[in-house]
């Protein structure tokens, strides 16, 4: 039976692998497995930060999502991005997204944040597909980045 749970430090190396399922899939992000492992111990370390949610079947992480805080202006409260959602490509299909999202999005009503926003490549149709299905909306904002050193 599959369970979602706060991620802890002994599910890094795992959470490691599944993101570099998903940057082999998107356009824009390169795997480092210690770089991530970094990033996910930071954000475990620093509850503040955000939260991992990870799906464990019969003691293996098969799927995971992670929610950063943040502040928003105009809603005058904490807000999360989705970031990362990802399920080991034998688990899709069976259930295992949904069950990290809705876990995601009953947390952040229960803390009282005032939106999620995510990001997914403009070409994946069944994650966009996923996404509405689960009550999001495309939003007209363009997204920018710059890389600093």
């Amino acid at each position: 039976m599959p369970d979602v749970r706060t991620a802890l430090m002994s599910d890094v190396p795992r959470c490691a692998e599944l993101l570099e399922i998903l940057f082999s899939q998107e356009h824009e992000f390169t795997a480092d497995p210690e770089t991530q492992s970094r990033a996910l111990s930071l954000i475990i370390d620093n509850p503040e930060f955000g939260r991992i949610f990870v799906c464990d079947v019969d003691g293996v992480v098969e799927g995971m999502v992670m929610l950063l805080f943040t502040v928003s202006t105009f809603l005058g409260k904490k807000v999360a991005l989705l970031e990362d959602m990802v399920v080991a490509p034998q688990w899709r299909h069976k259930g295992i997204g949904s069950l990290l999202i809705n876990h995601a999005m009953e947390f952040a009503c229960r803390e009282g944040l005032g939106r999620i926003t995510l990001l997914t490549d403009r070409d994946n149709n069944a994650a966009q597909q996923f996404y509405k299905s689960k009550g999001f909306a495309q939003s007209e904002m363009v997204v920018f980045r710059k890389l600093l050193d």
